[in-house]
């Protein structure tokens, strides 16, 4: 693959957005971008101050990617009684790809980074249960930010290779909210991809949409340099440092681009729980060429309408709603815009007519083909 320059990177992506390819030639775009070869010049000053380490070859990878389809979602809540919910997830330590020829040793909830958006109504009693089968090298649990009660959950799950803990809670506030490992220490648990959302309906139900989707942001620290090739192992003085190498939606710098681009059409109404693992770095959550209808970061009733860009801290889970007027690709990124250079970046593809009224596009040049 082709050596990007940040120069060259950054007009890759402002021509993808004025000319809205076809989704052939944004694959194409996007596979240079995960190439992840910056120029030695532009990253240098970033690696003087910790140094990279020279990569080992690849290692045989468990799964091709622990990348999550943000389009795979638990059903949308209807009923209006609380009831018992049950949840299992088990615990995955795996090797695969985090970029184009780079692979990683993850942590992960079943397999995917994030793990599964879990959902429940305020009120319901949960029942969880938590699995870390004999394969595993390392002691793991989970916390989750709904639980009231010491730990968040963490205290009662601690769960060596080849153990399973249950533990109840109920689910008291409305919102989104992130999980994660808490195994000391936790924030190295997190910084290999152990983190998720849950959320927590209204009795009833949120609003119905034609859509949702589910993203989380994370923030990785290898010992190579971003855009290496071979094995990157997990570096501790630059997550210390809070220097990362690479950013990730949903576990992959390609995951939300060419592996698992999110669909939709004009006209509907769409729903994206959009959340940030970390373990350091927040997101200034924005969708070029959309505003957000509404947004609420904990219950839907507190809801800021109109908004462009949203702050989404490390360990939290925000909601974000729109209606889509005009088809086209519109990327989705972390507007601290050089973080879309080390892989912060997805694209949602809309479908359908166009509407003049919204957006008049300029006439094609004479002899120019539609």
């Amino acid at each position: 693959m082709r050596t990007l320059t940040i120069a060259t990177l950054a007009i890759s992506l402002l021509a993808v957005v004025i000319a809205g390819v076809g989704l052939a030639k944004w694959s194409e775009a996007e596979s240079a971008i995960a190439a992840r070869q910056l120029s030695p010049a532009a990253s240098a000053s970033a690696n003087e101050r910790i140094g990279t380490s020279a990569l080992g070859p690849s290692k045989q990878t468990d799964v091709p990617t622990v990348a999550r389809d943000p389009s795979i979602m638990p059903p949308q809540i209807t009923r209006t009684e609380p009831t018992t919910v049950e949840i299992n997830t088990t615990v995955k330590e795996l090797t695969a790809e985090i970029a184009d020829g780079a692979t990683y040793d993850f942590w992960t909830f079943d397999g995917t980074v994030p793990g599964p958006l879990h959902r429940v109504m305020e009120g319901d009693t949960v029942r969880l249960t938590i699995t870390n089968p004999s394969s595993s090298k390392t002691p793991h649990n989970i916390d989750l930010h709904v639980v009231n009660g010491p730990g968040g959950g963490a205290a009662v799950t601690n769960v060596a290779p080849g153990e399973t803990k249950t533990f109840t809670f109920t689910a008291l506030n409305e919102g989104a909210y992130a999980h994660h490992c808490a195994f000391a220490p936790p924030y190295a648990h997190i910084a290999q991809g152990m983190y998720g959302g849950i959320v927590v309906e209204p009795r009833g139900g949120l609003p119905k949409v034609d859509r949702e989707f589910y993203v989380m942001q994370g923030d990785w620290y290898t010992a190579g340099a971003f855009g290496d090739k071979g094995h990157q192992g997990f570096s501790g003085a630059k997550a210390l440092a809070e220097q990362p190498e690479y950013f990730t939606l949903n576990g992959h710098v390609a995951a939300l681009t060419s592996l698992f681009p999110l669909r939709a059409n004009v006209g509907e109404t769409v729903r994206v729980f959009f959340g940030v693992g970390g373990p350091n770095i927040g997101s200034n959550f924005h969708v070029i060429g959309e505003v957000f209808d509404r947004v609420y970061s904990g219950a839907s009733n507190t809801f800021t309408a109109n908004e462009e860009t949203w702050y989404v801290p490390p360990g939290s889970v925000s909601t974000f709603e729109l209606r889509l007027d005009e088809p086209g690709q519109y990327l989705l990124v972390d507007h601290a815009l050089w973080r879309v250079a080390k892989g912060a970046l997805g694209v949602l593809m809309v479908e359908g007519a166009w509407n003049p009224s919204v957006y008049l596009r300029p006439p094609p040049p004479v002899g120019a083909s539609h």
